[in-house]
């Protein structure tokens, strides 16, 4: 696997899986690795893909360590989500990406980039619902020591979250995110100019994002997560309602002014996105439709195999 697909899928794993195993994130977990295959750009995208059954065990045995009864249970469950995402999310994503080739040759408004910010987030909403209920299944079976388990490894994300984001000081943070930015633009557009770093580096610094109110969200929603497993385990006949609320509380957090918050991250990340692209060369807006097309026939080719 080369570096930048597994920095890539370092990233996407620990923003869209440490706050929550049963989370819509979590659960469309195949969602987010073809995204993150595609934006990895190598020659190594389909091979990962065709191992995500394995790595999606891999990851959730890592925090849960499940038994030999429920390992089989829980790799049908997995494989049978992956069946139903190869045959039905990839040829849309396939649609999608041939939309975005005719989109990277002009530019964009930031509304018309949160409205594909929207466009990724109901598929990823799909395939969350696909797994309701066999996650709720799942979580019918864990006993208190799988569960403490889970906590140990939800109290280890948060030491790393705060060695990254809480500990530096807000220079070093600032230029650590920059530095992110500029490498994932690179590997779609090529060479960003002195400017382009520059326009980076300001909406970096304008950005809403708040690392300690973020820690916060993310420790409500561990224990949100704790407390509904140990709910529905009370009340076997709510467990796929149980589960769906707690996705609902992921979509809106009750925390007062949340949803608020995270709406100007939204906001910002598209107004972010169309400033930087709007600003790039025709010979930079042509990598970006060479590496889009690539994405298109990596997920057509995965597609293709049943």
């Amino acid at each position: 696997m080369s570096t930048s697909f597994g920095d890539k899928m370092r990233g996407v794993l620990a923003s869209a899986l440490n706050s929550s195993i049963i989370s819509r994130r979590v659960l469309a977990y195949g969602t987010a690795f073809v995204l993150a295959a595609g934006l990895a750009a190598c020659s190594t995208a389909r091979l990962a893909y065709n191992q995500a059954p394995n790595l999606t065990y891999w990851w959730l045995d890592g925090h849960i360590d499940f038994t030999s009864e429920q390992t089989p249970q829980v790799r049908s469950k997995i494989d049978d989500f992956f069946q139903w995402h190869r045959s039905t999310e990839l040829p849309a994503y396939s649609r999608q990406l041939r939309a975005w080739q005719d989109l990277a040759l002009r530019d964009v408004s930031p509304a018309e980039a949160c409205t594909e910010f929207e466009t990724i987030r109901q598929r990823i909403d799909v395939a969350a619902e696909r797994m309701v209920a066999p996650m709720a299944r799942v979580a019918l079976q864990l006993d208190a020591v799988q569960l403490a388990n889970l906590q140990r490894r939800q109290a280890k994300s948060n030491e790393d979250f705060a060695k990254e984001h809480l500990r530096p000081g807000a220079e070093r943070a600032l230029e650590e995110r920059l530095k992110k930015a500029v490498e994932r633009s690179e590997r779609f557009y090529g060479p960003l100019t002195t400017a382009q770093r520059e326009l980076l580096r300001e909406q970096v610094r304008r950005s809403p994002w708040d690392p300690e109110r973020t820690q916060y969200e993310r420790e409500r929603r561990q224990a949100d997560l704790l407390n509904t497993v140990r709910d529905l385990q009370a009340k076997p006949a709510i467990a796929g309602q149980a589960v769906r609320e707690h996705l609902a509380r992921i979509s809106r957090s009750p925390t007062p002014g949340y949803p608020e918050y995270s709406a100007q991250l939204v906001q910002h990340g598209c107004a972010q996105f169309a400033a930087l692209h709007n600003s790039t060369t025709p010979a930079q807006r042509a990598n970006a439709v060479k590496a889009l097309r690539g994405y298109e026939d990596d997920v057509v080719s995965l597609a293709s195999r049943r």
